[in-house]
């Protein structure tokens, strides 16, 4: 016996060996006779070789889904971003004034978040097992869904009274380039004349000062005598109300602008009068909205009906009841308290304004016989006192203002005492305060002399030839 080794080829195709040893016997013609006993299987290449390509295939499949994770992964972050877009257009929504409401498109955006609302779900497929950051996704899209339906249900009604004013709007802008078309050559009407079509435009306001009180007594009045040519035309007047907006105690008279811009020479007409420690205001006026026409101050008399008015010369007074109209804050303009009784001038004399029970607080126009302090004609109009700003005459016609903007106010109505036409109309005129407490026209110089907040402003005015 003896003992051999033997190298086995195994594994040819992977180039590797395995030795073995055993015990042998010798033979006739010195062979050597080894035995061996390999095992019943041989080593199984092939299913290595298969292995090897199933691990491939998986590793592919684990990098493809991989790969689809991070595009996933991709996709949600930008969902994300268009949730973030769509919760602060929300946040803005709610913080829109209902104007600005009609700019949303809803239809659109419902379909947008359908879109979106389709992808996050076909998402939440996909990923099956662990996806609470999809959910919660799905969850904030389906609130987003609601809120937009409960703004599109709230907001229809506005929407469409914001379009129709729109459309208002649209034909105002329309009129006022009409307006400022029949006004681009220019045509010189004579002062006084009504040979013409009616206001124009307004210019840019004039500051000419403070009144003499000081802007404290922020109501009032002011201008020049306002009677077709009047021989007092550089005369200049300004009556403050007392700090409550509502008293008349004196008017302050000046020969010309110089004075009073100086405040000099000037000449108080005193109304109220101090009497027993106690003040007497049988005399004294209420509200803004007097004028001066002919040398005489025309204005509504404290806590009545009446109408008063004082020479500036003489200071002899008169009052005269104003049948039936109303008084005491009842229907005074908008924005402006008192001013119940308002006297305006143009070329064809002096006008009051005031309402009655019977018109049920719309304006009507009075015209004023100035020999017999009487109002002898009368025209009931269909537009309310309370949504009127100011008003004045040109020429028998008048033009009501209210307020446009904070900066700005608006000539909208117009009420012709010869026709008897009403005609809606659109004139902007600037202003350097929201409130006006008083606008009042002078044929004289063809100015609109407005009281604001103590300052005293007046405007050029442009007619229609």
């Amino acid at each position: 016996m003896f003992s051999c080794i033997l190298i086995l080829f195994l594994l040819h195709t992977a180039a590797s060996f395995v030795t073995k040893n055993a015990s042998g016997v010798l033979s006739g013609k010195d062979h050597c006779v080894c035995e061996i006993v390999l095992p019943d299987r041989t080593f199984p290449a092939q299913r290595v070789a298969a292995l090897e390509d199933e691990t491939q295939r998986l590793g592919n499949r684990v990098e493809d889904e991989m790969q689809k994770l991070e595009e996933q992964e991709i996709r949600l972050e930008s969902y994300l971003d268009r949730i973030i877009n769509f919760t602060f257009r929300l946040e803005r929504l709610e913080k829109m004034r209902p104007e600005a409401l009609v700019e949303i498109n809803y239809v659109l955006l419902k379909k947008e978040l359908l879109e979106m609302e389709r992808l996050v779900n076909e998402l939440k497929t996909k990923l099956k097992g662990n996806a609470t950051h999809v959910d919660n996704l799905h969850s904030e899209v389906k609130n987003i869904s609601k809120i937009v339906g409960q703004l599109e249900t709230m907001d229809k009604n506005n929407v469409l009274k914001i379009q129709k004013d729109m459309e208002n709007l649209k034909k105002k802008l329309v009129d006022c380039e009409k307006n400022l078309k029949a006004i681009k050559t220019p045509v010189t009407i004579p002062l006084g004349s009504c040979q013409h079509r009616g206001l124009a435009r307004i210019g840019k306001p004039n500051i000419i000062r403070v009144n003499w009180k000081g802007v404290g007594y922020k109501s009032g009045a002011w201008g020049k005598d306002a009677a077709w040519n009047t021989t007092r035309k550089l005369m200049y007047w300004v009556a403050p109300l007392n700090v409550d907006g509502r008293i008349l105690e004196s008017v302050r008279v000046y020969s010309n602008l110089y004075d009073m811009h100086l405040n000099r020479s000037a000449v108080d007409v005193p109304l109220a009068m101090f009497m027993k420690n106690k003040w007497n205001y049988t005399m004294a006026g209420q509200g803004s909205g007097m004028i001066v026409h002919n040398n005489h101050l025309y204005y509504n008399c404290y806590n009545s009906r009446d109408m008063c008015r004082i020479n500036l010369s003489s200071f002899l007074t008169q009052r005269k009841t104003l049948l039936n109209a109303v008084f005491n804050n009842r229907y005074s303009y908008a924005g402006v308290s008192f001013r119940d009784i308002d006297f305006i001038s143009d070329e064809r004399g002096l006008w009051v304004l005031y309402t009655t029970e019977e018109n049920a607080g719309k304006l009507v126009i009075g015209k004023v016989n100035v020999a017999t302090f009487n109002v002898d004609n009368s025209w009931p109009t269909t537009q309310l006192k309370t949504e009127v700003s100011n008003a004045f005459m040109i020429c028998g016609v008048l033009y009501a203002t209210r307020s446009f903007s904070p900066k700005q106010d608006e000539v909208f109505y117009t009420f012709d005492t010869k026709t008897g036409k009403e005609v809606r109309v659109s004139i902007i005129m600037d202003k350097i305060s929201e409130k006006v407490q008083s606008l009042s026209y002078n044929s004289n110089d063809r100015k609109l002399y407005m009281y604001t907040e103590g300052v005293l402003m007046s405007y050029d005015v442009a007619l229609k030839p």
